[in-house]
């Protein structure tokens, strides 16, 4: 199957910058442990991730985005709003669901990405814009996509709490009252369609970081760079 698509959105954000990004909690896997606790200390972005599958450059508007920014100047086409909901698990396989989804024949670049930056958190210490941009393909790549009507759509089988990140919990049970980051790894199906009847299949799978405060719906922190067991 021909891969010049969003199906590459489990690259597990390539945009990622392990030294500058998310730490606190240490048990090993230190990137999933960054997403796992805290999440206290972020002193940049790295905008030189590429799309993994695609060969496609980061997206120029993956810087972080403060509040007013990040409200949706276009319509959303395709893309879902971010459902209401508070529990971690829940809420990340719907955003797999999103993320593994997108119509070119309705939805503008633009529009994706306006759409998928409403389901990020507003802490924006905590939001890593550069993991979710770095997985939508570049201007030229979108309009090629757009070109041959590409879509697709996804079925999610099971998502699950690392079992890292459950033993980083019970060592320390009081670090996700700092950030109340929760990391899910998804896993499911993406389908792909394009005229002429192409398409295809593959699996998907991706770990998010995702924040669930007290008495808050859930959203997005950041796609994170790996999948663990």
């Amino acid at each position: 199957m021909k891969r010049s698509s969003l199906a590459s959105l489990s690259s597990y954000g390539v945009g990622w910058s392990a030294n500058r990004r998310i730490a606190t909690v240490t048990i090993g896997l230190t990137l999933l442990l960054a997403l796992a606790a805290t999440i206290a200390v972020v002193t940049g972005r790295d905008n030189g991730g590429q799309h993994a599958q695609s060969g496609a450059p980061s997206s120029t508007d993956s810087h972080s985005p403060t509040h007013q920014d990040r409200k949706p100047r276009t319509s959303t086409g395709s893309v879902p709003k971010p459902p209401k909901l508070a529990e971690p698990v829940a809420y990340a396989k719907a955003t797999a669901t999103m993320l593994w989804s997108y119509d070119t024949r309705d939805t503008s670049r633009d529009q994706q990405l306006a759409g998928m930056r409403a389901w990020l958190t507003e802490e924006t210490k905590y939001a890593d814009w550069t993991s979710v941009t770095a997985q939508v393909p570049d201007p030229v790549l979108w309009s090629r996509m757009a070109d041959t009507d590409q879509h697709a759509t996804a079925k999610v089988t099971e998502g699950h709490f690392p079992s890292a990140f459950k033993t980083a919990l019970a060592e320390d049970p009081s670090a996700i009252t700092k950030a109340y980051i929760y990391v899910v790894t998804v896993n499911g199906k993406q389908t792909i369609r394009w005229h002429k009847g192409g398409g295809g299949a593959e699996e998907r799978a991706v770990t998010l970081a995702v924040q669930c405060r007290p008495g808050h719906d859930c959203t997005l922190a950041a796609i994170a760079p790996s999948v663990t067991q």
